[in-house]
């Protein structure tokens, strides 16, 4: 099991973590931030010129994730992991990969005001002996607080919130040992085993009166996407789309017999992902009284919506939009289209 104690830079995490552990019997620590300054000492400067943070380091997500299941192989105890994870798509990625582990998270916030915040980034020194660089690393906890305050509408949905204001690191640990000793703070994310081979996988594109198509929010991944999943050893690739519809849904599309091939898509490897052929079948109109009956599982999908085409080429990962850019031209023209890697093998029309 892992705690994560989330919140504002400043908020008291690592002090309330360093407590938590002597309340929470054979815990660890587990600061994935010691990361982070790691992949700062290996990565070329050029890599490093082209971020901001090092969470948007794709290795860094991957890695928290890896360290976190080697030192739960090596410990057996839980880690208390004190690090702000304020972009949403970040959170779905590293807790998804945690659950296709079989790693539980419990989540919790670390809430203050931020008048204290502040208060407290002022008198923070970061580095000893050193004002200058004390004096940029509150610069940059100060300039954090924007994208913490955007982030509270989803963290205070996501995770356990404690008001925890000037409360002591010791009062706060001991309100987090407890609440998470009563079960607070789970993360009911569906646990999707990672794959170990290729897969094949079939999707469905719905569409409304108006003809946007129908996408869904994950929670086990960053991104949105199209309503299926993997197809079962010995299950055609309809029936699994029929199947994932309604599990996804609550939606009855029958025999399947309407349903119409529009792409297949060949998707390379890409470490750790193993790629596969992806199939988007046309799965027709979904009226509006049909869309009002759409019963989402909690622990995978946590929204959908009807949206363009441009709508999508913000919200899909590019692989998953160039898939729907050619499935929406397929449609049109009443043809498939043969994809490897999003691109058409042949011209089309």
């Amino acid at each position: 099991m892992i705690v994560w104690l989330n919140g504002a830079f400043g908020a008291g995490k690592t002090s309330a973590a360093r407590e938590l552990i002597d309340l929470i019997p054979g815990s660890t620590l587990y600061d994935p931030e010691l990361i982070g300054s790691t992949l700062r000492l290996l990565l070329p400067e050029k890599r490093l010129g082209e971020i901001t943070d090092y969470q948007e380091l794709p290795s860094w997500r991957r890695l928290v994730v890896d360290t976190a299941a080697a030192l739960l192989m090596e410990t057996g105890g839980p880690l208390v992991t004190p690090m702000a994870l304020l972009r949403q798509d970040y959170r779905d990625e590293i807790f998804g990969a945690l659950a296709a582990r079989g790693i539980p998270v419990r989540h919790v916030l670390l809430r203050v005001e931020e008048t204290i915040l502040r208060e407290r980034i002022a008198h923070r020194e970061e580095v000893p002996g050193d004002p200058e660089a004390s004096a940029s690393v509150r610069r940059w906890c100060l300039d954090h607080l924007a994208a913490y305050r955007a982030a509270l509408p989803w963290l205070t949905r996501d995770a356990h919130v404690l008001d925890v204001g000037g409360a002591p690191p010791r009062e706060i640990a001991e309100r987090v040992a407890v609440a998470v000793g009563e079960g607070a703070g789970a993360c009911g994310i569906v646990q999707t085993p990672e794959p170990t081979r290729e897969t094949l996988a079939a999707g469905v594109l719905l569409f409304d009166e108006r003809d946007r198509v129908l996408l869904v929010d994950p929670t086990y991944k960053p991104g949105w996407e199209f309503p299926g999943g993997v197809v079962e050893r010995g299950e055609p690739p309809t029936r699994a789309a029929l199947r994932e519809v309604a599990e996804e849904l609550g939606v009855d599309l029958g025999t399947g017999a309407g349903l119409r091939l529009l792409v297949v898509d060949w998707e390379p490897p890409r470490p750790p992902g193993f790629g596969g052929l992806r199939l988007l079948f046309d799965g027709g109109l979904l009226t509006a009284t049909d869309a009002g009956r759409l019963l989402l599982p909690a622990a995978e999908l946590r929204g959908w919506r009807f949206v363009t085409e441009d709508e999508a080429s913000v919200l899909l990962p590019a692989e998953r939009f160039a898939r729907l850019h050619w499935a929406l031209r397929a449609r049109a023209q009443g043809k498939a289209i043969d994809l490897e890697a999003g691109e058409p093998i042949a011209a089309v029309d």
